[in-house]
């Protein structure tokens, strides 16, 4: 267990941003899943640009690493252009 007040606080900053870094990959994919699930072309044109920003900016952030993100907007931009 942490002894010292700086290693006491780098737990609490690495929880807080755990959970922050949990959230934001859990929103990601479930927007992913949402396209993914979508049949409507013009619906998922309009969701294409909003789900590419955020695997942009969890690549950004290091949460995903950019190759993985650079396959999921591959993926989800192949299957828009197949609707």
């Amino acid at each position: 267990m942490a002894n010292h007040a700086s290693a006491k606080k780098r737990t609490r900053q690495n929880e807080t941003r755990r959970l922050h870094n949990r959230y934001y990959a859990k929103t990601t994919r479930n927007a992913i899943r949402a396209l993914r699930n979508t049949t409507d072309k013009e619906a998922a044109e309009a969701l294409l640009p909003k789900v590419s920003a955020m695997i942009d900016k969890l690549a950004k952030v290091n949460i995903i690493h950019k190759n993985k993100a650079a396959n999921l907007k591959s993926g989800i931009a192949v299957y828009v252009n197949s609707l």
